[in-house]
């Protein structure tokens, strides 16, 4: 039955034969739209011909969901007025299936309704609803539109008859392609007599019925690229005329005031002008420049998708790469932080070694001063003991000078004894001489001795300096380390003596023995 409706409301041919045929392998359980799309596609879509009434299509596609889909009991519109959302709902989805309406067509089409109602546009109450319909993927279905419209939310405070109205003006025009309808006067073309008829403009044909009822059609003027429409001065008692036209005819009407000629002037105007460009009719051109854009945002927003994956991939490359540039800084760093700790541990083995250095050195110095310092302290002993003898050996030979004084003071009678005594004395004397040449002697080797320990003195003591420089390099102190204190020196009537005071005690009593016992051999 559903395959034979289609097939006559479409004007093609119904082929039982073919049906019986196509489900002949399948006879059992209900039909599946899915099992029934192929059939119907090969059937019956592919013979179809421009020439059948869409809108008699469209009411038996209603009949068929309308009633299982929705109730319009609590709605504020009828069946009809249903139907025709419905239509339009069509007419604006997108172009694939499940069927849809985005959010720009809907408003759209509450634009249009609500200025076919005469009501005022409330930016406002959109943009809430808009926030709605973002929990809805920002689109609706044929019910939820009929739905959104029933429940008149953009329509509040307007009657059921105005809602209807509404929205059979929009149907109209979206539909039917109505883009003007109206009562003018025409006149006749046999009688010329004038005759008021319901005019219909569509994109190519204007329309007359008897009444806007539409049951008796009383013709078409069709329109062309050759048409046009020109304003007639008024005549014959007739105001605000005009002329369309044609190839083989003209037709004279009569609006009922300016702004009606105006409008249906320019209303016919815009037709013809869309006829010689090739369009379709101006809310079709609407919809398929509004679907362009669309494809066109789509299409931008892909290439700006890619382009935003590709600048992320991109970024997430960078960030990989400064990821493993922080990474490689921070092996470099702890590397670094190694290396510096390794230098700073060899810079301190080196002050290290290099004070152990400087303190050994400065031991040694001081090893060396003190070394010098008993060198020259042994000297001073020396020379003080040689100074001691010699003054020892000075006070003899005064002393036997001063015997010898006394002698000569003796009588003459001892002269003699006693020259041979003094020719003794004088011999005693010749040793002494001769002892003394020895200390002598021995006194100027010990000068040598003390220049060489002075030498020596001098050179530790360069050393001691240079030590002191590589000290105050280091240290940042100087300290002179001076030689030892002398005694005071013994000073004789033939200069600095040889020998110290004690040295010379010793000498002295060294000679005195040896006289006394050389005397009793005498």
């Amino acid at each position: 039955v559903l395959s034979h409706n289609l097939c006559t409301v479409m004007k093609i041919p119904h082929d039982p034969v073919a049906l019986e045929e196509h489900f002949k392998d399948d006879n059992k359980g209900p039909l599946s739209n899915q099992g029934y799309m192929p059939y119907l596609n090969r059937f019956i879509l592919d013979k179809v011909q421009e020439d059948f009434d869409v809108l008699e299509f469209n009411k038996i596609c209603w009949t068929l969901c309308y009633k299982k889909s929705i109730c319009t009991k609590h709605l504020l519109i009828s069946d009809d007025d249903a139907f025709k959302v419905w239509c339009i709902f069509n007419f604006l989805s997108e172009d694939k299936y499940p069927l849809v309406i985005i959010t720009e067509e809907i408003e759209y089409f509450l634009r249009k309704l609500v200025e076919a109602m005469g009501s005022g546009w409330s930016e406002e109450r959109f943009v809430d609803y808009k926030l709605q319909l973002s929990a809805k993927n920002n689109c609706l279905t044929a019910w939820e539109l009929i739905e959104l419209v029933g429940l008149s939310y953009f329509s509040k405070g307007l009657d059921r008859q105005t809602l209807s109205m509404g929205i059979n003006e929009v149907f109209l025009e979206l539909i039917l392609d109505v883009l003007k309808q109206g009562y003018m006067m025409k006149k006749g073309h046999k009688r010329k007599n004038w005759t008021e008829r319901w005019f219909i403009l569509r994109p190519n044909s204007v329309s007359y019925y008897v009444c806007e009822d539409l049951q008796e059609k009383k013709g078409d003027i069709i329109l062309d690229r050759n048409c046009c429409v020109e304003s007639l001065p008024d005549k014959e008692g007739k105001k605000c005329l005009f002329i369309i036209k044609c190839t083989d005819k003209s037709f004279e009407i009569s609006a009922s005031d300016k702004k009606k000629k105006q409008e249906w002037i320019q209303a016919i105007q815009t037709c013809i002008q869309l006829l010689r460009l090739g369009l379709p009719s101006p809310h079709r051109e609407a919809r398929l420049r509004r679907k362009e854009l669309r494809q066109r945002q789509q299409v931008d927003e892909e290439d700006l998708a890619e382009r935003m994956k590709q600048l992320q991939a991109a970024n997430e490359n960078k960030q990989r790469q400064l990821e493993a540039m922080r990474k490689k800084m921070e092996e470099d760093a702890a590397k670094a932080a190694i290396e510096e700790q390794r230098r700073k541990t060899t810079q301190l083995d080196l002050q290290d070694r290099y004070r152990l250095d400087l303190e050994r050195e400065k031991m040694e110095a001081l090893e060396d001063e003190r070394q010098a310092k008993q060198d020259e302290e042994a000297m001073r002993k020396l020379q003080a003991r040689l100074l001691e003898e010699e003054e020892a050996k000075r006070l003899e030979l005064e002393h036997i000078h001063l015997q010898q004084q006394r002698a000569l003071s003796q009588t003459e009678a001892e002269k003699q004894e006693l020259v041979a005594e003094r020719l003794a004395k004088e011999r005693d004397l010749q040793a002494a001489m001769q002892q003394l040449d020895r200390l002598e002697r021995e006194r100027q080797g010990a000068l040598e001795q003390y220049k060489e320990v002075s030498r020596k003195l001098e050179r530790a003591a360069n050393k001691t300096k240079t030590w002191k420089d590589k000290v105050a390099k280091h240290e940042g102190l100087v300290r002179l380390i001076q030689p030892g204190h002398k005694g005071p020196q013994r000073i004789t009537n033939w200069g600095p003596a040889s020998f110290t005071d004690t040295e010379l005690e010793l000498r002295k009593k060294s000679w005195q023995e040896k006289k006394n016992q050389e005397a009793p051999a005498q």
